[in-house]
């Protein structure tokens, strides 16, 4: 692989600062947009951060709870789901460039416990493979390992029987189990639990004060509560502020304001180096995780043109950008960076249309700061292109799912059901698929499972030559 491009993580954060020099915020004008969008959306509160011109700017609207009506401010703290994982990759690239971790080792070199169901797989996955989703590992394994200090310890031990979703390096398959056994690679390497790891390695030499990982941490602050309902109607409080075992902490569980998040991506924006000039990582290692390791089949799930190690990577017509999506439970974020603009962005929502509150935002806000054009709301087109579904007909499998793809009236049709742990988490689901291309298609009736709005269903195949499925960006292989 050819690293010549390593230094121009740097070099573009410098230019990105002087494009935006004219660049200014028009804090009024944008206060105004957020509270008028989520209103429309009904998203119950939102925290916007904007960091432009060098200056990171902090928004809020509505209320953190329906209930008892507190409102947000912008030093508000929100669950911010799957961006958890941009503080583990950060954490792990500063192993990495200490010389205490290598890239490209087999996992089993530092965790001689590691395994996956297969023993073949598991004496070759990489620390680089699980930083870029391409490891194989799945991504719905929820395991409640306790409390304990030793919770990742026993998270892994607890997934060596779950199935591969592919083979290691032969596609993309976005995988929360994958970045847990990045977080106990963290605490072995250390000798610290994870949430100290990244306390004392990133979150105080940052000074970022308001991000934390534990639900006792978060008391301190106002903390915004999910809130779940119906599309299109203000919704409930949900039944509970955090249904997340410990142990997902370093896939799913980082708890911060949208300023502390901003912060977090001026470091990477700015070489490594933070606001009061303390060197957090190098130049090198930020721009290795802005690299493209892999092509993402499914480009509309979370708006991924690929993936790097660590970052979710996009193509704005030329304008290239990085952040992550997040999702708890009734939570939701996004955060987007734009480095030839200098400019990163972080929505942080507690319900609703946060999706839909997200792309009208951003659509404009990006646009306006750094000269990018989003991608339409992927939707069928008005006149669908006749597609052969003979070779796309039959069962498709990753673990806990099996997906059954077949012809109904005429039309493409997929029954997705959860079977062995995952059991009795949902009815199947029964999804139309409209085409997009021959090989997209665009399902309906999936509800809020996965989407308020069209979902992708992208057919695609392994470097085997294996056909497979991507529904929620996990990779689901053709068995039949």
């Amino acid at each position: 692989m050819n690293w010549d491009g390593q230094g121009n993580g740097a070099s573009q954060a410098a230019w990105g600062t002087r494009v935006s020099a004219d660049r200014k915020l028009d804090v009024a004008h944008w206060q105004a947009r957020l509270e008028s969008l989520r209103a429309e959306h009904h998203v119950p509160a939102a925290s916007l951060a904007v960091l432009v011109d060098g200056t990171v700017h902090e928004l809020a609207s509505g209320v953190l709870h329906r209930g008892t009506g507190v409102e947000a401010t912008t030093d508000s703290v929100f669950q911010m789901g799957s961006i958890a994982k941009i503080y583990t990759a950060s954490l792990i690239m500063r192993l990495v460039e200490s010389g205490e971790l290598d890239l490209d080792a087999p996992v089993v070199e530092v965790l001689p416990e590691f395994s996956a169901a297969d023993p073949d797989a598991s004496k070759v996955i990489t620390t680089r493979q699980l930083l870029s989703h391409t490891s194989g590992l799945t991504c719905d394994f929820t395991h409640d390992s306790g409390r304990g200090d030793d919770c990742l310890a026993k998270y892994v031990e607890a997934a060596k029987d779950v199935a591969l979703d592919c083979p290691p390096g032969t596609a993309l398959s976005y995988s929360s189990v994958g970045y847990n056994v990045l977080g106990r690679i963290i605490e072995v390497v250390t000798g610290k639990v994870w949430d100290k790891a990244l306390e004392d390695l990133l979150l105080t030499p940052l000074r970022l004060t308001h991000t934390m990982t534990l639900p006792e941490q978060a008391l301190r602050f106002r903390a915004a509560m999910g809130h779940l309902g119906e599309a299109g109607q203000d919704p409930d409080p949900a039944p509970a502020w955090d249904l997340m075992p410990r142990s997902a902490g370093p896939y799913g569980r980082v708890i911060a304001t949208a300023g502390d998040v901003v912060r977090l991506a001026e470091m990477h924006l700015n070489g490594g180096v933070s606001q009061d000039g303390t060197r957090v990582l190098s130049e090198e290692s930020v721009a290795l995780m802005q690299q493209r390791v892999v092509e993402s089949p499914d480009k509309w799930t979370v708006s991924a043109d690929g993936w790097g190690l660590g970052w979710t990577l996009y193509d704005w017509d030329g304008v290239q950008g990085y952040g992550h999506d997040g999702a708890s439970i009734g939570q939701y974020g996004y955060l987007r960076v734009v480095p030839t603009a200098g400019v990163a962005v972080a929505l942080l929502t507690n319900g609703g249309g946060a999706r839909e509150l997200y792309a009208a935002l951003y659509r404009e806000l990006l646009a306006d700061l750094a000269d990018v054009t989003m991608p339409a709301p992927f939707a069928p087109p008005a006149e669908p292109p006749v597609v052969d579904l003979t070779p796309l007909l039959g069962t498709y499998r990753r673990e806990g799912v099996v997906i059954t793809v077949a012809e109904r009236d005429g039309a493409g049709h997929a029954v997705y059901e959860f079977v062995d742990g995952m059991k009795g988490f949902s009815e199947p689901l029964e999804i139309d698929l409209l085409p997009v291309t021959e090989s997209v298609f665009a399902g309906t009736g999936v509800g809020a499972a996965f989407s308020e709005d069209y979902m992708p269903v992208v057919f695609s195949t392994l470097q085997d030559g294996t056909s497979c499925v991507y529904i929620g960006m996990r990779c689901g292989p053709k068995i039949a």
